[in-house]
């Protein structure tokens, strides 16, 4: 008799996603820590919150799960971003600026009571940009309030040639003029040609920076010392760019792009 031998089931290795976001990539890739990199570091890892993540929302599971893998499929499929981990795994490289911290005093009954009041963008510098403020009791945890919300409330950037003294090639303008309002300032952008930077204030420049445009003119109006209402505005103009409907000819005419233009 030929003795049959039982064959013990084999426990089958749970295989990641083929297509994983970036920055659950970085989180989740294996890292060999050296005892004098632990000593450099300073504060909390940026990685640890997408390690822990557990995704509440229907995108949130989509993005984990590997079938949403780029900002561009997540905007495509029209479902609100409510998770700041989403915008970290799709844009890993998003840079954030705290643009102005005020503090507020106000008299009570109980004594002088202090709030801050926070102004904070986030780019990536090629098509992305936010912008947010916050107020609250702490300085470090109104800055991190700010930048969470500022990444949930990203626009795409449309860049392309308006100027007739630039040439053909991708646009590091704008492709048209805009206004935008915030208060009493108004902010006027105009298309400049490639090498004239950004002429505009501080503040307007540093939004203009994180958006990924490189050449503008600009005219503005109302009281712009208002830090506040001066990087509003700018941020505004940005989204009245994409309010405007723009037939196929203009758009190849001026070589208008939106978002990132490496994908």
């Amino acid at each position: 008799m030929s003795e049959e031998t039982a064959e013990q089931p084999t426990e089958e290795p749970t295989e990641e996603p083929a297509n994983l976001a970036p920055g659950l990539a970085l989180a989740l890739a294996p890292v060999e820590e050296k005892e004098t990199d632990r000593r450099r570091r300073r504060g909390p890892d940026p990685l640890a919150a997408l390690r822990a993540w557990e995704p509440r929302t229907r995108l949130g599971r989509m993005v984990a799960s590997g079938q949403v893998y780029t900002y561009e499929q997540a905007l495509d499929t029209g479902l609100p971003i409510r998770e700041v981990e989403i915008v970290d795994a799709l844009l890993p490289d998003l840079t954030d600026d705290v643009l102005a911290v005020n503090m507020i005093q106000r008299m009570t009954d109980s004594g002088r009571r202090v709030r801050f009041n926070v102004l904070c963008a986030v780019g990536n510098g090629d098509g992305y940009v936010g912008i947010s403020v916050c107020k609250g009791k702490e300085v470090a945890g109104t800055i991190r309030k700010a930048i969470d919300k500022a990444k949930l409330n990203l626009i795409t950037v449309m860049r392309g040639n308006g100027s007739w003294e630039s040439s053909e090639g991708p646009g590091t303008s704008i492709p048209f003029k805009v206004t935008g309002h915030s208060g009493s300032t108004r902010i006027t952008l105009m298309p400049a040609p490639a090498g004239k930077g950004l002429v505009i204030g501080d503040y307007g420049r540093r939004v203009l920076n994180l958006a990924g445009i490189t050449d503008v003119w600009s005219r503005s109006a109302g009281q712009t010392r208002t830090t506040i209402n001066f990087a509003r505005a700018t941020f505004n103009a940005l989204v009245e760019l994409n309010r405007t409907r723009i037939t196929e000819a203009d758009r190849s005419r001026l070589n208008i792009t939106e978002g990132r233009t490496i994908r």
